[in-house]
């Protein structure tokens, strides 16, 4: 299994990794029943039986088919791509990707959430870049 967490939406995909086939076309979810394997480095995630719901907001139908791949690089960095595949949606399959790279060994993520108001995070912010942690705003 591989786990992905996902903070924005406080969402984890658990993923199987032993080939065992997707669930019945019946049961759907709203994160699709995803199924993985190694080729190589690379992670292919095969995403299928994604919830009605969450395709309210794209042009995609039942049909849904979603295939992620994430490969990292000798430098350390991440590149996710993803092909959306739904024939009774789109002429034809396609992907876009990611390249997910960090600027340092030092680089830290930033919490994904509401900042409105969120004083501390300019705090920090303006501690950083005062102990040299960061370019002064001019």
């Amino acid at each position: 299994m591989v786990a992905i967490v996902y903070e924005r939406l406080h969402e984890t995909r658990v993923i199987p990794l032993d080939h065992r086939p997707h669930l019945s076309g019946r049961i759907t979810g709203y994160m699709g029943d995803a199924r993985g394997r190694w080729a190589g480095d690379t992670l292919i995630v095969e995403t299928t039986n994604v919830k009605g719901s969450v395709r309210l907001t794209s042009a995609a139908g039942p049909n849904l088919r979603i295939v992620e791949r994430f490969t990292r690089s000798p430098s350390g960095s991440l590149e996710r791509s993803v092909t959306l595949d739904d024939p009774s949606a789109w002429t034809r399959q396609w992907t876009f990707s990611m390249p997910l790279r960090l600027v340092d060994d030092a680089q830290q993520p930033l919490e994904e959430a509401c900042h409105e108001g969120n004083y501390p995070l300019g705090n920090m912010l303006s501690a950083a870049r005062a102990s040299g942690g960061g370019e002064q705003p001019r």
